[in-house]
């Protein structure tokens, strides 16, 4: 299953939920840029793409089950369901542990474990940040204490 493949399937995994579709798609965009400018090699590219398709795969169960989308829920309930959404996608497995992987630790900013990682709470940040209005303050913040890529830190 190519990228593109696995994209259309998250839109209808996402069951027509414009804010998932367009917030995973905006992370997609991200983390692609800042990748692709880092100088990722094709593999851990190609992972850290799907991990921004997939990254918020568990809201809609958070949603039913919790009553919101808080990070640990997400890291909580996305692992499972990244393994089972993409066990039909051809990936290597070892690709697929690493997606959820990731998918388990997008909100987790200690430990973080790689470039693939970084880049992936990178590029949730600056959605969120435009998506939630974050202040200036906290976006310096964040800046200092969590970006790493001269992309990210360039595109924030």
């Amino acid at each position: 299953m190519t990228t593109a493949e696995i994209a259309r399937k998250m839109v209808s995994y996402s069951n027509g939920n414009r804010h998932d579709v367009n917030h995973f798609m905006k992370v997609y965009a991200f983390a692609k840029t800042i990748g692709e400018c880092e100088g990722l090699d094709k593999a851990a590219q190609d992972i850290l793409e799907i991990a921004a398709l997939v990254h918020d795969i568990a809201c809609p169960l958070c949603r039913e089950k919790y009553g919101n989308t808080n990070g640990k829920y997400q890291e909580l309930e996305g692992p499972a369901l990244v393994r089972d959404f993409l066990s039909d996608s051809g990936l290597p497995q070892s690709a697929v542990d690493r997606i959820a992987w990731l998918v388990g630790h997008h909100h987790t900013l200690q430990g973080i474990d790689g470039p693939d990682h970084q880049i992936l709470i990178e590029a949730d940040y600056l959605v969120n940040a435009d998506e939630s209005g974050y202040s200036r303050e906290n976006v310096e913040n964040t800046l200092e204490r969590i970006f790493r890529t001269e992309t990210g830190r360039a595109l924030l």
